[in-house]
Formats: structure tokens, C-alpha cells, sequence
């Protein structure tokens, strides 16, 4: 019913090992959801620029990369794209539960090449239904909160039946973009943070589905129990939730925690 492409650009390795993620003197490493890939780069390059503080960025879906953090992946920080992971680690014994917090809401949208012929503004939702549409790219649902967003949102307008043999899944939510600009599918139901990025809003245009066809993609923040940089990780958090960094978030399309009603 699914297929899944690989793009060996931006498949990560499930279990990540120590060499890979060695932790230098001084800096955090910090674990982020693929829909925060420009966002959060761009906050780590302005704290470190006033700080200091060195940061260290990996990036995946946010299943995958709980499942590094069990397997003891060295991380300092997860930044997951939903509230779910975040507290399964706490639960676990994975996280600081005090630090638990939700830093911004995000958002779906429908993603076609400029090139493309398919009228968003008009028909929304419906355009999947184009004959000239094959394939529909998500992230994977199993273990990316985006991907079940994207399914979510078929069933809610009654389209999942009718498309299930035409999706395609991304390792994570960046993935499924790109599949969307590579050609190898013609629709993506990506994040509003993708078609904002720098390197995608001139190559395509989007539709925004209606927040109320999916559930809230709330997005948590934990430091993680095993963390040696606690102090470091903590100021970091406290960074995330200032102005500066805010207005980088809202750029890329996401709401803060305090806007959501």
C-alpha cells in the first residue's frame, strides 16, 4: 500500500554511534525533527554568534531519532515535532521532565513544483484527485508525527481510501519534500516550514490544509537525563523561548506555544 523511496542524502543511521556524534569540550549536541532543519540551524548559528556556545545539530524524524536516544545516542537536547516522544522519554527515564516544555505548533501544507499545472488555490485538497497526479509524498507515519498529520488530514476530507496506493514515504518530513522537488512524486503534504525555506519557496507553491483537518502538531522540548552539559543544554532551552528566537520560528510558518487557543 505504501512505498518507500531512500534518498541517501538524508536517510540517517537508526542507531547513531559514539564516533559520529564525539562531543567536543564545550558544546551540545542537539537532536531535531526534520521540519526544524532551516529554522533551528539559523537559531544555533545566532546563539552560538552570541554566546559562544558551540551547537551541534542532527536532524531525522522524530521516531528515529527516540529510538537513537534509547539506544543511547549522545544528544544533549531533543527537539521533536510532536509532545508524544518527548514524554515517552521522560517516561522512560530518558529525560528531565521538568524541562518538558512546548516550544512552537506546526503546520501542514500541500507542495507542488512551480512547474506544475495543479490550481492549490482553487481547489485545495481536491487536486490530489488529478488524474496527472501518481504519486503524493509524506513522511513516514510510523515514526515522523508530520506523516501522521498528512494521513489525518486524508481521512478528514474522506481521501485516504482513494489515495493510499498513491503515497510515497519519506524517511521524515524533509524527505518527502524533497521527493516533491526530484520529481519522483508530483504532490508532497509537507511542512509549512519546508516550503518557506530559502532553498524551496521559489521552486514550488503551497496550500495550506486548514488546522482543524489534523491534530495540533505541538512540538516538545526535553534535556535528556544523560546529558553531561545540563547547565549548557538548560540555557539553551531558555534561548529557544526568546524573541530573537521566535521571530526565526514564525518565519518559517510556526506558531508559538502561547498563540495556540
Amino acid at each position: 500500500m505504501y512505498k518507500v523511496l531512500k534518498n541517501k542524502l538524508l536517510v540517517y543511521p537508526l542507531i547513531c554511534t559514539m564516533a559520529l556524534f564525539a562531543q567536543a569540550d564545550g558544546q551540545i549536541i542537539v537532536a531535531g525533527a526534520a521540519d526544524l532543519n532551516v529554522a533551528l540551524t539559523e537559531i544555533a548559528a545566532a546563539y552560538q554568534k552570541q554566546t559562544g556556545q558551540t551547537v551541534k545539530l542532527s536532524f531525522g524524524s522524530s521516531g528515529n531519532l527516540f529510538t537513537q536516544i534509547e539506544n543511547g545516542a549522545p544528544f544533549d537536547v531533543f527537539l521533536s515535532a510532536d509532545m508524544d516522544y518527548p514524554k515517552r522519554l521522560i517516561d522512560d527515564g530518558f529525560a528531565d521532565g521538568p524541562s518538558l516544555h512546548r516550544y512552537a505548533v506546526g503546520r501542514l501544507v500541500l507542495w507542488v513544483p512551480a512547474a506544475s499545472s495543479l490550481d492549490l488555490e482553487h481547489r485545495g485538497m481536491d487536486v490530489l484527485l488529478d488524474p496527472s497526479v501518481k504519486k503524493i509524498a509524506i513522511a513516514n507515519p510510523q515514526h515522523a508525527p508530520y506523516g501522521r498529520a498528512a494521513v489525518a488530514a486524508l481521512r478528514h476530507f474522506e481521501l485516504y481510501e482513494k489515495l493510499a496506493d498513491r503515497l510515497v514515504l519519506g524517511e521524515n518530513v524533509s524527505q518527502a519534500a524533497q521527493f516533491v522537488e526530484s520529481g519522483n512524486a508530483q504532490v508532497g503534504i509537507v511542512a509549512l516550514a519546508h516550503a518557506r525555506a530559502p532553498a524551496m519557496k521559489d521552486k514550488g507553491r503551497y496550500w495550506e490544509i486548514p488546522a482543524d483537518a489534523y491534530p495540533a502538531l505541538d512540538q516538545g522540548v526535553v534535556v535528556l537525563a544523560h546529558s553531561q552539559n545540563k547547565k549548557e543544554a538548560a540555557a539553551f532551552l531558555d534561548y529557544l523561548k526568546t524573541a530573537g528566537a521566535a521571530a526565526i520560528m514564525q518565519r518559517y510558518g510556526f506558531s508559538l506555544a502561547e498563540e495556540k487557543h
